[in-house]
C-alpha cells in the first residue's frame, strides 16, 4: 500500500467515526456530571480532633459557637465567641457583633443548646486562623420543583486573639 493510500484509509476511517467518537463523548461528559449526594460526616469528635492543638482548638471554637449561638440563638453568648468588630461578608447581614445579634434575633428563636450541631455536618477544615464548616445543603431541582439535590454550603471563620473575627460563605443577596 502506498503512503497516499495509508493516508486516505487513515482519513476515511478517522472521519468516518467522528459521529461515534461525538456520540461516546456526549455520553461519557454526561455520565461524569452524575451527582453523587453529599452526606453528613456523623463522627462530630473525629472532626473536631487535630494533632496541632491550635487548630483543635479553633475548631472547637468555631464549632461551639456555631451550636451555641447560631442554631440555639443564645445571642447573650456572642460576646464570648466574636469580637465586636466581627467583620461579615455575606451580604444579608451588616459587619459587627451587635449587627450580628441583631440577625440572629431576627431569625431564631432561643432553644436548648443540643450537644452535637445540628445542620448536617460533612467536615470541618482548620489551617492557620482559618476553619471552615461544610454542610450538606439540600435543595430543590430547578427543572423538576418534585425533586431535590444535594450540594455543599460552606462557612469560613477567621479567628484573631481566640475569637471569631471573620465570616464568608456562599451567600447570595436577597
Amino acid at each position: 500500500m502506498s503512503k497516499k493510500n495509508v493516508v486516505k484509509f487513515f482519513a476515511s476511517v478517522v472521519f468516518s467515526s467522528i459521529p461515534v467518537f461525538l456520540t461516546l463523548a456526549v455520553f461519557l461528559s454526561t455520565a461524569a456530571f452524575a451527582q453523587v449526594p453529599v452526606t453528613a460526616n456523623p463522627d462530630h469528635k473525629a472532626m473536631l480532633a487535630s494533632k496541632d492543638p491550635k487548630l483543635a482548638t479553633n475548631k472547637k471554637l468555631v464549632y461551639d459557637f456555631w451550636r451555641e449561638v447560631f442554631e440555639a440563638g443564645h445571642t447573650e453568648l456572642a460576646s464570648k465567641y466574636i469580637t465586636e468588630n466581627y467583620i461579615q461578608h455575606n451580604p444579608n447581614v451588616a459587619t459587627g457583633r451587635e449587627a450580628f445579634i441583631a440577625f440572629v434575633t431576627k431569625i431564631k428563636k432561643t432553644q436548648d443548646i443540643a450537644d452535637k450541631v445540628l445542620k448536617p455536618l460533612v467536615a470541618i477544615t482548620a489551617e492557620g486562623d482559618l476553619v471552615i464548616l461544610s454542610f450538606v445543603s439540600e435543595v430543590k431541582d430547578p427543572k423538576d420543583a418534585t425533586k431535590t439535590y444535594t450540594t455543599t454550603w460552606f462557612d469560613m471563620f477567621r479567628i484573631e486573639n481566640g475569637k471569631i473575627a471573620e465570616h464568608w460563605d456562599n451567600m447570595l443577596k436577597l
